[in-house]
């Protein structure tokens, strides 16, 4: 213990603690007496002292860096550790600033469907918006929780503190270890674009714990074994009958927390706060270092436990913008981005002002919520009128009970109107002519280090689906560029600073224009496109910005690989009568997988009957991205799941 006098730092064993923000050694008392609760509350937090043989105060070489050693570790181990085969890197053009892309010789109508079920009665709940449909893979009904952030995102969740408030709340909690360890870097090591720079981040992140609130769907296993890999404590918590308790068992996972997940927001946000602030005491996990989620509906609540906590995300106030359409909308319109003509439409009576400003075709969609829930494609003021009228009815009549949308009983007193949860302000908005596209952008200290664009197929009108995305991008270099520049401006104009955002965006006949920011990971195949195609694992990524550690992801100039995938939609109405084939096509050269998403004799429904079923999940890779999505055309084709 070194006396805290004039220019001093107070320490133990090494260890040299990060001030709050305005807090100084030449500001604090001689006595010590302004470090002594720290000091106490650190010794109480130790089960064993030991002498730190890392470098002491702050390192200067990257030599030094990757000695360091993380304190108050926790007890837990990963269990079995997963390791993912080698990946060849090799050189070309990058999606990171600083390079330039080379160029190569080998270079929709929307319908409004809210799925209605009678009786039915609220059960678990597996939040992932990666599916079109509105209930989970098992068939059951939306929670209260996840009706408010479809269709009232934030729903009743606490309002973004005030810049005093936030400031107070990271004053008020000890340093993470994470950001102990930080602090002793130099911030140009972790600006560094090689390995051995990456290789710091995953050291520093090894040992933290990382609360993840809902784990989604299991196709989402993939991001936790990605952080067992990385040596990373993974708490989540979920539904108490979610598939992820079992994760636990594996070691995959050092804790499972099971919450109510059926509750409203505020119940989840009070529960789960009390369940992280505990994880202090757990000599196992030890305090929580970073929170974080894949999941789009638990974006909003996440960002509000990180400001409670003093922990890094995104500030709710940027999540509330993004997942607003209007708010988007305004803050392109204040940053001078392209931005579609649009009103808002708060009543019947406006809607004859709001087809003069926007003019015909348009687009009529909800405020609030998930973005493919609740279009529809309007042509002419007779059109607005009557899709308005269909829209507002329908959800005006529904009731929440026990956390499901259902219709009303007029003979029934149980329940209550959805109209108190659901925002009925819908968006009319110029109608997007052209290419769609994905961007996925990861932000680090205020700017873009990645930014790949793919394309995607037009999608399967008139129910919005998609078919088919490809990457990298076939579009012309100049287009990509401003889509990608569009796409950052976008991320930058809501206020977010750090973190993984998929963004889709559209190249029109007037240029690139915005559909909307996602502020997570890309769900679905996402993952594993940017993977293959540029050796950048998003997982990763994410896992960095939730720590609070400088991203830059070390992208060589070449693709690795030209990566294709779809959704096998069903071309018709019938039984599934046969998925034998996706066994065969698995095991094709160039094939990354192969997934059913249907059972033997499940129904399935083609266009011409309603929204299409998803029959598979096809992934591939060759050479470069025009032969990749030719031989996803062929698999199409053969259509490996027969449908009678």
């Amino acid at each position: 213990l070194k006396p805290l006098g004039s220019g001093a730092v107070c320490s133990v064993f090494a260890e040299t603690p990060v001030l709050p923000t305005g807090l100084t050694p030449s500001n604090m008392s001689s006595t010590c007496c302004s470090c002594f609760p720290v000091l106490v509350r650190r010794s109480r937090s130790r089960r064993k002292m030991q002498p730190d043989s890392s470098p002491t105060g702050r390192v200067e070489t990257m030599e030094d860096a990757m000695r360091l050693e993380r304190d108050r570790k926790g007890s837990w181990e990963v269990g079995t550790p997963l390791h993912s085969p080698a990946r060849s890197w090799t050189s070309w053009a990058s999606p990171v600033p600083g390079f330039k892309r080379h160029t190569s010789s080998n270079a929709s109508d929307f319908d409004f469907e809210l799925n209605i079920e009678e009786d039915v009665v609220a059960s678990s709940t597996h939040l992932d918006t990666d599916r079109h449909h509105c209930f989970d893979a098992g068939g059951k009904a939306r929670s209260k929780f996840e009706v408010e952030q479809l269709l009232a995102s934030p729903g009743n969740l606490p309002p973004p503190m005030t810049a005093k408030n936030r400031e107070d709340s990271i004053r008020s909690v000890m340093p993470t270890a994470t950001h102990e360890l930080l602090a002793k870097l130099p911030a140009k090591l972790l600006k560094e674009r090689t390995e051995q720079a990456q290789l710091l981040r995953r050291k520093l992140a090894k040992g933290a714990t990382v609360v993840f609130i809902s784990a989604g769907l299991a196709g989402k296993r993939f991001a936790f074994q990605r952080a067992a890999e990385l040596g990373i404590k993974c708490v989540i918590i979920e539904h108490p009958d979610s598939w992820s308790a079992n994760l636990v068992v594996d070691g995959t996972v050092a804790k499972f927390i099971p919450v109510d997940m059926t509750q409203s927001s505020d119940a989840i946000f009070q529960q789960a706060l009390q369940h992280i602030r505990a994880l202090a005491n757990d000599p196992q996990v030890g305090a929580a270092d970073g929170i974080a989620t894949f999941v789009e509906l638990s974006v909003p609540l996440v960002s509000r436990l990180c400001e409670a906590l003093g922990l890094p995300g995104h500030r709710p106030s940027c999540v509330d913008a993004a997942r607003d359409k209007h708010c988007t909308r305004a803050a392109m319109a204040a940053a001078g981005l392209p931005t579609p003509r649009n009103s808002l439409i708060h009543k019947h009576s406006e809607l004859v002002a709001a087809g003069q400003h926007v003019r015909f075709p348009a687009v009529l969609k909800p405020v609030s919520g998930a973005a493919s829930l609740g279009v529809k494609k309007v042509c002419n003021m007779d059109e607005l009128q009557k899709c308005y009228s269909e829209v507002v009815e329908e959800l005006s009549t529904l009731v929440i009970s026990s956390g499901a949308l259902i219709k009303a009983d007029p003979a029934s007193t149980t329940g209550r109107r959805a109209s108190e949860s659901v925002n009925l302000t819908v968006l009319l908005e110029q109608y997007l002519d052209g290419t769609e596209v994905d961007i996925d952008v990861v932000m680090s200290d205020g700017d873009w280090v990645y930014a790949a664009v793919s394309d995607n197929g037009p999608t399967l009108e008139p129910y919005f689906n998609e078919t088919w995305a490809v990457s990298p991008s076939l579009l012309p270099r100049e287009e990509q560029v401003a889509l990608k520049e569009l796409a950052v401006g976008s991320v930058k104009a809501l206020g977010f600073e750090s973190g993984v955002f998929h963004v889709e965006c559209k190249y029109t006949s007037t240029g690139p224009q915005l559909i909307e920011v996602n502020a997570r990971m890309g769900g679905g195949q996402v993952h594993e496109c940017n993977l293959q195609t540029w050796g950048v694992d998003l997982v990763e990524e994410t896992l960095f910005a939730a720590l609070g550690i400088t991203a830059g992801p070390m992208v060589q100039r070449n693709p690795l690989s030209g990566v294709a995938y779809c959704y096998l939609n069903a071309k018709r109405s019938g039984q599934v009568a046969s998925i034998d084939a996706l066994a065969e096509i698995a095991k094709r050269d160039g094939v990354v997988w192969a997934k059913p998403l249907v059972a033997v004799g499940a129904s399935a429904v083609g266009p011409q009957d309603g929204l299409p079923t998803w029959l598979a999940d096809l992934v591939v890779k060759k050479p470069t991205a025009r032969k990749a999505l030719d031989f996803l055309f062929q698999l199409e084709a053969e259509e490996p799941v027969r449908v009678a």
